[in-house]
């Protein structure tokens, strides 16, 4: 199965320090992200959407800056050429605006369509933390 990885880039009129819990926790990704987001004892994420669980490994983060999630498959475990997210904050040195960068790899393969999504979600976060 092919893979495509979405790369977009969204202004976010916020602080890292604001936006990076956003990103980051299991209660601030339920708030913008998805239906419910829950974290296993074995610091496992659980992303719900349409009632179907969807793994995760918080496995690189820089505070007030990146995270990545890696998706594992339905037994909680890693797979080759894995499905991941990637969060990143940054900040214009022109503008001293802040960027949300995400990056998507997975089976999905419509930019369009990815493109649609996340404008939606970051829509949603823009309005909870108000940038």
């Amino acid at each position: 199965m092919s893979k495509f990885k979405f790369t977009s880039e969204f202004p976010i009129n916020a602080s890292a320090r604001m936006i990076y819990p956003y990103l980051s926790t299991a209660s601030g990704l339920a708030q913008w992200f998805c239906h419910d987001v829950r974290l296993n004892e074995d610091k496992v994420f659980n992303f719900i959407w349409d009632n179907q669980n969807h793994y995760a490994e918080m496995n690189s983060h820089r505070t007030n800056k990146s995270v990545r999630f890696v998706f594992l498959n339905d037994q909680m475990l890693h797979e080759p050429d894995p499905n991941y997210m990637d969060f990143c904050i940054e900040t214009s040195e022109l503008t001293q605006e802040q960027y949300l960068r995400v990056i998507d790899y997975s089976e999905e393969t419509d930019k369009e369509e990815l493109d649609e999504m996340w404008y939606g979600l970051i829509q949603g976060l823009r309005d909870i933390i108000g940038g």
